[in-house]
This record gives structure tokens, sequence and C-alpha cells, in this order.
């Protein structure tokens, strides 16, 4: 079987779609001012989205392959679509704190602050977890932590998809 279009091409095109739609979700949210308190909606927005890009990009792929693809096809196209996504949405998150909302970060931390002061936190222990966030809110491990994540979640909506969707030359007859 020889493929009409590349597992490559999709996952960038379907890749590019889903960071493009990341994207424009982060600038609504900026737009309204609710980028320092997201709620776990957009979250589910950005979720569904996810699910839904990665299913039409498998469901794509197997279209114009004759209707076939493999179960194994399927989560390394959905993975695919995941990590261009995530490495689109890193460079905008870079772009974010460094040029758009350069005080973003010291924002967040201050705002974390007064939910540790409101939970009782003792000095010592809120110094603490500052200094952790401070670790972790860094470029290269945020940065890393999205990359798995978005393999993480692609591959289990990849992984549900082509299940579903998988179809053999075998199955054809």
């Amino acid at each position: 079987m020889e493929n009409q279009v590349s597992s490559k091409s999709t996952m960038l095109n379907y890749g590019l779609v889903l960071g493009v739609v990341s994207i424009l979700i982060n600038l609504v949210v900026y737009a309204m001012g609710k980028h320092l308190d997201q709620d776990w909606m957009v979250g589910a927005i950005a979720f569904i989205a996810m699910i839904v890009v990665i299913v039409l990009g498998i469901k794509n792929y197997k279209l114009a392959n004759s209707n076939i693809i493999s179960w194994g096809q399927a989560v390394k196209i959905g993975v695919g679509i995941a990590i261009v996504s995530a490495v689109i949405g890193i460079i905008y998150n870079l772009i974010f704190v460094n040029f758009i909302e350069p005080d973003f970060m010291a924002q967040m931390l201050e705002k974390q602050k007064l939910a540790w002061e409101e939970a009782n936190m003792t000095t010592e222990q809120i110094e603490g977890a500052e200094s952790m966030m401070k670790t972790f809110s860094s470029p290269a491990i945020t940065s890393a932590i999205g990359i798995i994540a978005a393999a993480f979640f692609g591959f289990i909506i990849s992984a549900i998809a082509g299940a579903i969707m998988k179809r053999t030359e075998e199955d054809q007859y």
C-alpha cells in the first residue's frame, strides 16, 4: 500500500491548527483579563480542542489512505500532532512572558503567595514553596513539562481514537 498522504504532513498541518487554536484561546483569556485566574473551563475548552483536532487528523489520514490505518499509525499521528502543537505553544508562551506580559510570572507568584497566606502557611513554608515555584517556572522546565504533558494526552486521545478507527487491508475483505 502506498500512502497518498504522509503521516508527517498530517502531523505538521493538524499540529499547526491545534497550536493556533491554543494560542487563540490564550489570547481571548488574556484580552478578558482572566490570564491570572484561569478556571477549569479554559482547560476544558483547550482539551476538547485537542481531542477534536487529533481525531480529525487521524480521520483525515485514514480517508486519504484508502480508509486504512493501523492503531500504531493513529497513535504516531496523534502524538505527533500534540507535540507539534506543544512546540508552537511553548514558542507563544516564551513570547508572552518575555514581550507581551513581562511581569506575568511575578504577578502569578504574588497571587499564589496570597493564596498560601490564606491557607495559613508559615513564612518558612511560603518561602520554600516560592523557591520551588521559581525553580519549576523556568523556561526549560515549563517547556519540558509542556512537551511531556502534550505527548501523554496525545497518546491517550490517539490510542482511544486509533482503537476505534483502525482498519487494515485484511479487514476490508
